[in-house]
C-alpha cells in the first residue's frame, strides 16, 4: 500500500454523508470525561506556549496523559506513542526554557534553509516508516494518515521545545489534517480543540515572528 491511497475514501466519509452535523452533535454529547479533560489542558497548554509562558509545559502533562489513553482506546497507535514522546518532551522544554530566561540568551530563532530541508526530509522518512509499520502491524484504518500527523506533530513539538519558530508552521500544518481524523474517529471534541490549536497556532506564529525580529534588529 502506499501512501495517502486512503485518503480519497477517509474524506468522502468525513465530508459527503448527509448527517454529518447530527452525528458531529451526537459525539459531542457523548464525550468522555478523560476527553474533556484533555481538551481543556491542550487548549491552555496551547495557549500558553504561544505566549512564551513556561506554564504551558506543566499544564501539557495533564493533556498528554489524559490523551495517551484516549487514543490508544480508539486504535490512533501512532497518536498514542506521540504522547510518550510529548510527556518527556515536556520535562525538556520546561528545564531547556529555564535555562534559556535564565542565560539571558536569545529566546527564539529561525531556521536556516539547510534545516528546512532536513526537517522536510526527516518528516517524510518518518511519516513514510511509521505509515507502513501501522499499516503492518496494528488494526488501525488510518495508518498513514496517522503516521504523517504523528511524524509532523514529533518534529514540531521538538522545534518548540527548542524556541525555533517555524515550529508553529508545522503545527498549522497538522491541525489542518487532524480536524477531519478525529472526526472520523468519533472525537469531535478534540476535533473542536484542534479546529482552536489551529487559530493558536496561527496567532503563535505570529507573535513569536514579532519577537524574533524585534530581537533581531
Amino acid at each position: 500500500m502506499l501512501p495517502f491511497t486512503q485518503l480519497p475514501l477517509f474524506l468522502n466519509v468525513i465530508l459527503c454523508q448527509t448527517s454529518f452535523w447530527a452525528l458531529f452533535l451526537e459525539q459531542l454529547k457523548n464525550t468522555s470525561a478523560l476527553e474533556w479533560t484533555g481538551t481543556v489542558t491542550g487548549f491552555l497548554c496551547v495557549y500558553l506556549a504561544a505566549r512564551q509562558h513556561i506554564l504551558n509545559w506543566p499544564v501539557s502533562i495533564i493533556s498528554v496523559i489524559s490523551y495517551l489513553v484516549l487514543f490508544y482506546n480508539y486504535k490512533l497507535y501512532g497518536d498514542a506513542a506521540l504522547q510518550l514522546y510529548f510527556l518527556g518532551t515536556a520535562g525538556y522544554g520546561w528545564y531547556y526554557w529555564l535555562k534559556r530566561k535564565e542565560e539571558h540568551k536569545k529566546p527564539i530563532v529561525s531556521l536556516s534553509s539547510r534545516e528546512y530541508v532536513l526537517v522536510i526530509a526527516a518528516i517524510a522518512a518518518f511519516s513514510i516508516g511509521l505509515g507502513a509499520f501501522l499499516d503492518n502491524f496494528t488494526d488501525t484504518d488510518v495508518p498513514y494518515i496517522d503516521g504523517t500527523c504523528t511524524a509532523i506533530s514529533f518534529v514540531a513539538q521538538f522545534l518548540m521545545t527548542r524556541k525555533i519558530l517555524q515550529n508553529w508552521i508545522l503545527w498549522i500544518v497538522v491541525d489542518i489534517c487532524y480536524v477531519p481524523l478525529y472526526i472520523y474517529k468519533d472525537l469531535a471534541l478534540t476535533a473542536v480543540l484542534y479546529t482552536l490549536f489551529l487559530v493558536l497556532a496561527a496567532m503563535g506564529y505570529l507573535d513569536w515572528k514579532k519577537t524574533w525580529k524585534a530581537e533581531a534588529a
